[in-house]
C-alpha cells in the first residue's frame, strides 16, 4: 500500500474516533441532564408514595444549588420538586435542548455562536428576577421556569461544543499514546 493510501486511512479512522466521542458526549451529556430531571420530579413522587428518606436525599443533594423555598416551587402529589421554578426550567431547559442538538447543529463543530446570543437569552431572566426582587412586577412560577428554560436552552449551544472539543484534545493526547487505544 502507498504512503498517501495509507495516511487516508489512518485520518478516516481518525475521523470516526472522533464522531464516536462527539456522539458519546451527547449521549452522555443528555442522559446526565434528563437524569437530574428526573430527580427533580422524582423527590416529590418518592415523598408522596412513602419513600421519604429517597426524598430527603434527593432535597439534601439540591439544597446546595437552589434556595428550594416552596412559594417559589412546583409541587406534584402534594410535595415540591427537588428545586426552584426558575431551577426547574434550567434543568429542563437544558435537558430539552441538549437532546435536540443533534438536530440543530451538527456534532463535528466545536464553534460557538456569538456570546450576544447568550447574553440575550440571560436578559430576560434578569428582567424577570430584577422585576421582583425590586417589588415593581410579582413574577410567576411560569415566567422564571420560562426565563430559566430560556437560559439553559441557549447555553447548551455553548456548553455542548466546548465537551465536544474537550474529548477530542483527550483523544488526541491519548492517540499519541501507542499502548492507549480509543
Amino acid at each position: 500500500m502507498s504512503a498517501a493510501v495509507v495516511e487516508r486511512e489512518s485520518l478516516i479512522e481518525q475521523a470516526t474516533r472522533a464522531n464516536r466521542r462527539a456522539i458519546a458526549v451527547w449521549a452522555g451529556t443528555s442522559t446526565i441532564a434528563l437524569a437530574i430531571v428526573g430527580l427533580i420530579i422524582g423527590a416529590p413522587l418518592a415523598q408522596a408514595h412513602g419513600h421519604p428518606e429517597f426524598a430527603a436525599a434527593i432535597y439534601k443533594a439540591f439544597s446546595f444549588v437552589c434556595h428550594q423555598i416552596p412559594e417559589r416551587s412546583f409541587h406534584l402529589a402534594g410535595h415540591q420538586f427537588g428545586v426552584c421554578s426558575r431551577c426547574t426550567g434550567l434543568y429542563a431547559g437544558f435537558a430539552a435542548a441538549a437532546l435536540m442538538y443533534p438536530l440543530a447543529r451538527s456534532l463535528k463543530r466545536t464553534d460557538t455562536p456569538s456570546r450576544l446570543w447568550l447574553i440575550l437569552a440571560t436578559l430576560p431572566l434578569a428582567i424577570d428576577f430584577a422585576l421582583g426582587y425590586f417589588s415593581i412586577w410579582q413574577n410567576t412560577h411560569l415566567s422564571r421556569f420560562l426565563t430559566g428554560a430560556l437560559l439553559s436552552s441557549v447555553a447548551v449551544f455553548y456548553i455542548m461544543p466546548g465537551l465536544i472539543e474537550l474529548s477530542s484534545a483527550i483523544g488526541r493526547r491519548l492517540g499519541r499514546h501507542p499502548e492507549i487505544q480509543d
